[in-house]
């Protein structure tokens, strides 16, 4: 919803006197001063400042008529976002005025995710904004642009209007990350021959990231404090936190249309995707789950959720180098912005995948298509906890994708277990097939279907095609459209092959 104009109507005067007296305060109480709850006909909140008033005022009387704070029972629904241009729509390409430049780059697009869910709401509010960092959105932050709200007051004002069901707060990239100047440099340098930057930003990754999730932590915490000076109870809604997805990985060669990384936007070393995909994002999820966890939040790991779908792919959810010449003065910065960000079939996912943990019950969970059919599907714990190594019975080798590529056909052998992604795989039960933790994508594999003595099983797209089922049966593995044939390591540091089960150790992997 976008603010109109005021009909409770504030001189310039009185505002000013008001702004000078009162400052710009937050929803919250200062510390240690006494609870000023008003507690009127069932509402019970913290008054705002007369600035922040004076907006949800008119606010309330455009959506009822007058500009009364009502109790919750008698309000409409709302769900709202928070946070960066991961949520904000920035690279959809369609954005809400004034968003769009020059003075304002929210970037807020009408095909958000928050728009687009399937959780029953009367409105939905897009208060994120593209560039923003955890000071942008706390209580007593700063504002990105002067026609903007601290995000904290945004929702402060809408959670007095609305019933609030849901906050989703997307977060962290741009506080000590620098997620986007990484991501400018690494294209820089790849056009220009500099080299890859991976060695540039991989010894300082983890520090960065630690840095980041106290920010994250009380961002989450402010916004808890928001809620219940809004009078709300924590179980009165929803506080998700999500993850950010990998934009790019290296599979793009796989991609039987796949035009060359300047048509499609992808360019960047080759390397740097690889540890994008297998290092820096799963880092970052690491953190946000975290900083969840030490908040009690609800967690959406979604750093799987793009993976098939990056950049370069046959169906990206995610826009490459974009370079907007459109608007007066550039190139600049802001030309390059909508680069590397989720496209409105992106967004669609993280809407289905909010769907689904919304009505779940779940505290945290995982999305991801992890059968190439377009459709995310909810998962009831977060990828770290459940990739494990197949170590081999007989060998003590750990099955082991070659080279940890993920490229179509890449054969797997039994290695020394070294608990790298490349020996991680994850078994979906409700499908039978078996995903290397280097990619959601690309799953184990009997090539051409193959159900014979000797086939040697490789990685592919996964497809929940039957050559991808396996069934498990005790510590063996076998292709569920011949279960007379066993997964099995003849000897160290051999291919996995197919053979007749004769139930030797060769065959048990644990």
């Amino acid at each position: 919803m976008r603010r109109t104009g005021h009909r409770l109507r504030w001189t310039i005067a009185a505002t000013a006197a008001a702004a000078a007296a009162f400052g710009t305060m937050a929803a919250a109480a200062p510390a240690g001063a006494a609870d000023t709850r008003t507690s009127t006909a069932g509402i019970s909140s913290v008054p705002l400042s007369p600035e922040l008033e004076a907006i949800r005022a008119a606010e309330a009387t455009k959506l009822y008529g007058d500009p009364a704070e009502r109790p919750l029972a008698d309000r409409r629904t709302g769900l709202i976002s928070l946070g960066d241009s991961e949520i904000s729509g920035e690279g959809v390409g369609t954005y809400e005025p004034p968003t769009n430049g020059p003075t304002n780059w929210c970037h807020r697009s009408p095909d958000a995710a928050i728009h687009r869910t399937g959780i029953p709401a009367d409105l939905t509010f897009n208060v994120s904004c593209s560039g923003a960092y955890s000071g942008n959105i706390r209580i007593g932050g700063s504002k990105q642009y002067a026609d903007e709200l601290v995000q904290s007051d945004n929702l402060a004002i809408k959670a007095r209007n609305t019933r609030i069901k849901m906050v989703l707060l997307v977060a962290g990239a741009n506080d000590d990350l620098q997620f986007g100047p990484v991501m400018t440099d690494c294209v820089t340098r790849y056009l220009t021959l500099q080299g890859p930057c991976e060695p540039k930003y991989a010894p300082g990754w983890q520090a960065r990231v630690d840095a980041l999730v106290p920010k994250v932590e009380q961002t989450v915490r402010d916004l808890k404090t928001v809620m219940r000076d809004a009078g709300y109870a924590d179980s009165d809604y929803k506080l998700v936190v999500m993850g950010y997805p990998s934009p790019i990985g290296p599979d793009f060669q796989d991609n039987p249309n796949f035009p060359g990384k300047l048509s499609c936007g992808g360019l960047g070393y080759d390397s740097d995707t690889v540890w994008g995909r297998n290092t820096a994002v799963p880092a970052f999820e690491r953190g946000m789950r975290r900083a969840a966890a030490n908040t009690g939040a609800v967690y959406l790991d979604n750093s799987r959720l793009f993976h098939g779908h990056e950049v370069c792919m046959e169906d990206p959810w995610a826009r490459g180098l974009y370079i907007d010449l459109s608007k007066p003065g550039t190139p600049d910065e802001n030309s390059v912005r909508q680069s590397f960000h989720p496209n409105a079939r992106g967004h669609a996912a993280f809407a289905s995948c909010l769907t689904q943990i919304y009505g779940s019950g779940l505290r945290e969970a995982s999305c991801a298509d992890v059968d190439s059919s377009g459709k995310p599907t909810l998962f009831p714990y977060a990828w770290d906890d459940v990739y494990k190594p197949l170590k081999n019975g007989a060998t003590g080798n750990c099955a082991d994708v070659e080279a940890a590529s993920s490229k179509n056909g890449t054969a797997v052998f039994g290695w020394d277990c070294h608990g790298g992604r490349n020996q991680g795989w994850w078994y979906d039960s409700g499908r039978g097939t078996f995903h290397t933790q280097l990619t959601q994508d690309r799953c184990l594999d009997v090539p051409g279907a193959r159900y014979q003595a000797g086939t040697a099983v490789i990685v592919w797209n996964c497809s929940g095609a039957a050559n991808q089922k396996f069934v498990r049966d005790g510590a063996t593995i076998r292709p569920k459209a011949a279960t007379g044939l066993c997964l099995t390591q003849a000897a160290a540091k051999e291919p996995l092959r197919l053979q007749s089960c004769d139930g030797s150790a060769n065959q048990r992997f644990v």
